[in-house]
């Protein structure tokens, strides 16, 4: 009996069958749940915040289990690399960086150019929500309870450079243009000065096959909704050349990744604002090696799709939009 199978024997929790879709949502959370607190050692009063936020969501997890079909399971995944799923997940850990941002499955963000990892006072979590290795990411989330879930455990939700810094492999200064006034003008401003980037990603050059982007879409998936559309995820970590060169790992593929945007500078979460500014829907998808949904690049900044301001209780969530957190550590 593997680990999972005995922790849901303890927790009462019947596992279906490999192939099946039996679970509730509530079951896979549970279990989730569990592998926060073994691998990232989160509190007992951290888990009880998490778990408040998620029983007020009802669709928040890793996807509709009555639709979802993975491509990967967690084993396969770690037989990719050569090892079992327990030592694929200690493997992943880094001391150093563990020091700087005092906690597992976290990197620091610096600008290689001018810094080393000492120098870095933000620290991406390595993989998406709930980082941890070969879990399948929290989809069916909203802005808002991205911010809450990140709060429960003293990180942030990251504002779009961050992101993109990790993305890009380099954290560079602030770059937004608040005297344009609008998402629509900044955005266009931002595109064109990092022009040059255009053919830049996490990984380098865009290359097939990399990153968590060779899944498809449930068929007949109807616009979106929740009983049409499985969030057809892989295993966080499942392809582990998809990482940035900081080390940040599936910002390409995967789930898309709520961040913040601020039109204001009292509207930056890297400074510490609580009223933050509208959505920004960062990266690829589990689909992009089949379907090439939109523009995207390490530094590329998306339209106002299904705008809101991050804290309104309106604002978007599907089957494929995630999210990773950001911890500031100086």
């Amino acid at each position: 009996m593997n680990r999972l199978a005995r922790l849901a024997l303890a927790l009462g929790i019947a596992l279906a069958p490999l192939g099946a879709h039996a679970q509730t949502l509530q079951q896979n959370n549970e279990v989730m749940f569990q592998q926060m607190q073994q691998w990232r050692g989160l509190s007992a009063a951290t888990m009880g915040r998490i778990r408040a936020i998620f029983a007020g969501a009802p669709h928040m997890g890793q996807g509709n289990p009555a639709v979802t079909r993975h491509p990967m399971t967690p084993d396969e995944a770690a037989q990719r690399q050569g090892g079992s799923v327990d030592s694929v997940r200690r493997a992943y850990r880094n001391a150093r960086f563990e020091r700087i941002c005092g906690h597992p499955y976290e990197v620091p963000l610096y600008d290689p150019a001018t810094q080393t990892p000492e120098d870095a006072t933000v620290c991406a979590f390595m993989f998406e929500y709930p980082n941890v290795p070969l879990v399948y990411p929290v989809t069916w989330v909203r802005a808002d309870q991205a911010v809450a879930l990140c709060a429960a455990e003293g990180a942030r939700i990251g504002d779009a450079h961050e992101w993109e810094g990790a993305a890009a492999g380099a954290l560079l200064p602030p770059d937004y243009n608040f005297a344009l006034g609008s998402q629509q003008a900044m955005r266009a401003w931002h595109n064109q000065h990092y022009a040059s980037q255009s053919n830049v990603y996490s990984i380098g050059t865009w290359r097939r096959g990399v990153c968590a982007t060779g899944s498809s879409k449930t068929p007949g998936c109807n616009g979106g909704s929740w009983s049409g559309c499985g969030s057809n995820t892989y295993p966080a970590g499942s392809f582990p050349q998809c990482h940035s060169p900081l080390g940040v790992y599936d910002i390409d593929g995967n789930a898309a990744e709520h961040m913040n945007l601020p039109l204001a500078p009292d509207q930056m979460a890297s400074r510490g604002s609580r009223t933050l500014g509208v959505t920004e829907m960062k990266g690829s998808w589990f689909i992009w090696d089949t379907v090439r949904a939109h523009e995207h690049w390490a530094r590329w900044r998306a339209p106002f799709w299904h705008g809101s301001r991050v804290l309104s209780p309106a604002s978007h969530s599907n089957y494929h939009l995630g999210f990773r957190c950001f911890r500031d550590v100086r």
